[in-house]
């Protein structure tokens, strides 16, 4: 387990480095700099001409006249040996402060999606094959397929209009009135979490559909499996069975498509949080990009690929315990 660890590790590493090449590529992709844009912002409507070596004065000013890859190592030096991630042209500070809360907020969505969609998907798979052809069976795979039909930003819409309407609640945004500035404390974490059950349900909701569906096959395949019957010929008690055997195993498509999740969360939340008011980096990112505000949209980049990579080696060590086998093949 411990080389199995290891290799999976040096492989995140390595991944990651090729990472932080693409998203710096990308950040260079678009036509132009800061220095533009900062120019012309300052300047325009004034009747003060620029010329070129204006120009060239202010990228100097911003580093931006350094060779691309002499910048790539600086701003990933800077990432790894000290947290920096760089300078936030359009709001005059560090790219640390301009993110701030959004990060964190980010991830309480994610994770908060994620426990959601296991904690209920899981459960109801593996009922849903154990009662194959029964009536809850059914009604299940008719919720699946709802599921999956109904995007995510029209589920979010009509639940905010009938819980504004039965109980005349306005649940959007992920603090209450006057909670969203206050300092940090225990009253500001439990309005966080009441508030983020709508976001990480309609997030979840695809999810949880597509998920019944894929340990519902799965289990419905082990529970097949001379090994199960051979437990119950043993007089294994039926719970204690479902759980050391076919549920164990049936469980490994979910836990292997857990960076699929997060990828899917990180795509989908940008338009749910502008239908129900959240604060997140989605909006920042494409603010950043248009003003090509390189390190702003860098870092956020890079940490939603880091958060990506991490949780598919998080997942990766979760199938090697579920299934020895896993781990056993690779060397």
């Amino acid at each position: 387990m411990l080389r199995f660890t290891l290799e999976r590790l040096v492989g995140m590493i390595v991944t990651m480095v090729l990472v932080s090449m693409m998203v710096f590529l990308i950040m260079e992709i678009p036509p132009g700099d800061y220095a533009d844009r900062y120019a012309f912002r300052k300047y325009s409507g004034t009747g003060i001409a620029i010329t070129e070596a204006d120009i060239e004065a202010i990228r100097h000013d911003f580093g931006l006249d350094k060779p691309m890859a002499l910048r790539y190592v600086d701003w990933i030096g800077n990432i790894v040996l000290h947290g920096d991630f760089g300078q936030a042209f359009a709001f005059e500070t560090d790219v640390t402060k301009v993110i701030g809360d959004k990060v964190w907020l980010t991830m309480a969505i994610l994770f908060g999606t994620l426990l959601l969609t296991y904690l209920i998907a899981i459960p109801i798979g593996i009922y849903a094959a154990v009662r194959r052809a029964s009536f809850a069976d059914y009604g299940l795979t008719i919720f699946s397929y709802l599921g999956l039909a109904l995007p995510n930003f029209l589920l979010a819409l009509i639940l905010l209009y009938f819980v504004n309407l039965w109980f005349g609640a306005d649940i959007g945004g992920l603090f209450s009135t006057g909670m969203s500035d206050a300092p940090w404390s225990f009253a500001k974490a439990w309005d966080l979490i009441k508030h983020l059950w709508l976001p990480a349900f309609v997030l979840a909701w695809s999810a949880v559909a597509y998920q019944i569906q894929t340990i519902r096959a799965t289990m419905s395949d082990e529970l097949n499996k001379l090994s199960v019957t051979a437990a119950r010929a043993r007089g294994v008690p039926e719970t204690k069975l479902l759980i050391k055997y076919p549920a164990r195993l049936a469980i490994n498509p979910v836990v292997s498509t857990i960076g699929f999740d997060v990828n899917r969360i990180f795509s989908e939340l940008p338009i749910v949080a502008v239908v129900l008011g959240l604060t997140e980096l989605g909006e920042l990112l494409l603010n950043a990009y248009l003003d090509l505000d390189m390190y702003v949209a860098g870092a956020i980049l890079l940490m939603l690929t880091f958060v990506i990579v991490l949780m598919n080696f998080i997942s990766d060590l979760l199938l090697a315990w579920l299934d020895p086998r896993i781990k056993l093949g690779s060397n």
